[in-house]
């Protein structure tokens, strides 16, 4: 895994399985008819930075006989061949993101919504100094606060 780069991949809005699967088959994944579900889910709610459960009621629209479990094992899939992120926020549910492009996440205090911001969270560019020997394999940046409809509902009490 240690010769893996990650991939930015790119899926039109409007998703057909023959693109959702060709991005799978890409990344060295078997493209099942669950994996085209599930990744399918992320794509079309990728700024939801939908939980495990989320992701279970959407597919089961699609496929009703898909399992928590599948839906598991299709995450821990795409997790490991870098098509989607795990995104971690405090003791909260594990999201998934399929945005692969560096960037962090913002945590809203209020409405619990989970936003996108561009940027590098690569510790060269961002001002920590790592120790020499350290091999840095993975970053994380997350930030919380307050977004913008939340403060402007906090100023108008």
């Amino acid at each position: 895994m240690k010769d893996v780069k990650a991939r930015t991949v790119f899926v039109p809005p409007h998703r057909e399985r023959g693109a959702v699967d060709a991005c799978i088959a890409e990344a060295g994944l078997r493209p099942t008819a669950q994996r085209s579900v599930v990744y399918g889910v992320l794509l079309n709610h990728a700024k939801e930075h939908p939980t495990a459960d989320e992701i279970f009621m959407q597919a089961k629209v699609e496929k009703p006989e898909i399992s928590m479990a599948t839906v598991y094992n299709c995450l821990d899939a795409l997790v490991k061949h870098h098509l989607v992120k795990q995104v971690h926020l405090d003791r909260a549910a594990t999201r998934y993101c399929p945005n692969m492009h560096e960037h962090a996440h913002f945590l809203c205090e209020e409405c619990g919504e989970v936003s996108d911001f561009e940027g590098t969270a690569k510790p060269r560019t961002s001002g920590f100094k790592v120790p020499k020997g350290f091999q840095v394999t993975q970053t994380e940046m997350n930030m919380r606060g307050v977004c913008p409809d939340c403060a402007k509902q906090e100023a108008t009490r």
